[in-house]
């Protein structure tokens, strides 16, 4: 079960960077400039970054992955996911919007249903496709 958990987070991990670093290359242009101005920053912080990919994958993995690798339950976590991902990104941008002035609404709505489905999609993918290379 630990190497079923393992290359289950692993997976999910490179899924949701894989797919979260597209959507920012795009997004940050096309969505997040024109609706948050300069509060976007030309260059990010990228230990910032990181340190946040690194926390919410160890989030991922504890709360979603691990409760529903045994027994494999996908749709337990895709709405497990989906929930983990909304608080999530929720927490974030509902705190910004109550705190920083002209923070866009579009963006608190988008950004949590973005979380939430990325983080369902991957958790999923994580656990199915562990499943199947280790027979578990």
């Amino acid at each position: 079960m630990i190497k079923c958990f393992l290359v289950a987070s692993l997976i999910a991990s490179i899924v949701f960077l894989i797919i979260d670093v597209i959507w920012l290359s795009f997004a940050t242009k096309s969505f997040y400039r024109p609706l948050l101005g300069d509060l976007i920053s030309e260059k990010p912080v990228l230990w910032a970054a990181g340190l946040f990919y690194i926390l919410y994958m160890f989030g991922m993995a504890v709360i979603v992955i691990q409760p529903c690798i045994e027994p494999t339950n996908i749709t337990r976590s895709l709405y497990t996911g989906f929930i983990f991902g909304l608080v999530a990104y929720g927490t974030y941008n509902l705190t910004n919007m109550a705190v920083i002035k002209n923070w866009s609404s579009t963006v608190v709505f988008v950004d949590m249903f973005w979380g939430g489905t990325l983080t369902a999609v991957s958790s999923t993918t994580g656990i199915y496709i562990a499943k199947k290379i280790i027979h578990y």
